[in-house]
């Protein structure tokens, strides 16, 4: 089924968003955890807390109850499991690496999910989704070492982790108030793991601000976001257009570390977003 002209506008605003939103998230772990301006505990601690924070200050500020008691326990099992091992994995994973490891398994749990849940992806579906992986294996295989196997381990988990949390996403009526529920049942968890991680912690002003930007900006508003797109994909969709982010993560060191814009950068991004546009055009509903 298609979307209206204006459906299709904010349906792709909102997915747009998300995914630079995630970029941001790969860039900022990496900049904290890869620069030993924090340990991963406590990364993914303020992270939490930073998270409901903000989301509770912006329901407060509209007069929203947050009305925990409608709070979905797996999904804040799902928000922990993930946010801990990405942490952890992007201790030795480079930002590209990990991305790419994260939302590949974050496809194969969604589509996987969707398969067994009765839906079947059509002709033009498998090739979108064959072109963007193509465009990615060009992007990173030929120049990336194969990558420790407990820190792609536990970049798996956190893919796995991430496509249940969105799968529960696409039955939210209020993103605002269900990613608030996530992350404030999320914090007793991430806090019982610093505290038996005490001895190792170590923090500097840059890595604690790192992570606040993480939690606050880019994850908290950021899955809000992600939230209000959700309903208007399929899982197939939604699973596939993560494949951007590993792109735009990419073109984020561009940007913002002076790397270079190479010939495969840019046939790389062509060939992944052109096939994530492929199973949008074919999977989006209304």
């Amino acid at each position: 089924m298609g979307l209206t002209l204006s459906t299709s506008v904010r349906a792709l605003a909102l997915t747009t968003i998300a995914m630079v939103a995630f970029a941001a998230n790969s860039v900022l772990c990496r900049l904290a955890l890869g620069g030993e301006l924090i340990d991963a505990g406590s990364f993914t601690t303020l992270r939490l807390v930073s998270g409901a924070v903000i989301l509770a200050a912006v329901l407060a500020l509209r007069s929203t109850p947050i009305e925990i008691r409608k709070a979905d326990p797996r999904a804040a099992m799902s928000l922990f499991a993930y946010a801990i091992c990405f942490s952890y994995a992007y201790i030795d994973l480079t930002t590209a690496t990990g991305a790419l490891i994260l939302f590949g398994c974050v496809q194969l749990t969604m589509v996987g999910k969707s398969i067994a849940d009765g839906e079947r992806p059509g002709a033009l579906t498998w090739l979108g989704i064959a072109v963007a992986i193509a465009g990615l294996i060009i992007l990173l295989l030929p120049g990336v070492e194969a990558p420790p196997l407990t820190a792609a381990v536990l970049m798996a988990l956190a893919g796995v982790a991430w496509g249940f949390y969105s799968i529960k996403g696409k039955t939210v009526d209020a993103p605002v108030p269900a990613t608030a529920r996530n992350f404030i049942l999320s914090v007793p968890l991430t806090l019982i793991v610093s505290l038996t991680l005490l001895p190792t912690i170590y923090l500097s002003w840059e890595g604690a601000i790192l992570a606040i930007l993480s939690g606050a900006l880019t994850s908290g508003l950021g899955y809000v976001v992600w939230y209000a797109a959700l309903p208007f994909l399929t899982q197939t969709a939604a699973a596939t257009v993560q494949l951007s982010v590993p792109v735009i993560a990419a073109l984020g060191g561009v940007a913002l570390v002076a790397e270079p814009l190479s010939t495969r950068l840019v046939i790389a991004s062509i060939l992944t977003l052109g096939g994530i546009a492929m199973v949008i055009r074919a999977t989006a509903v209304k």
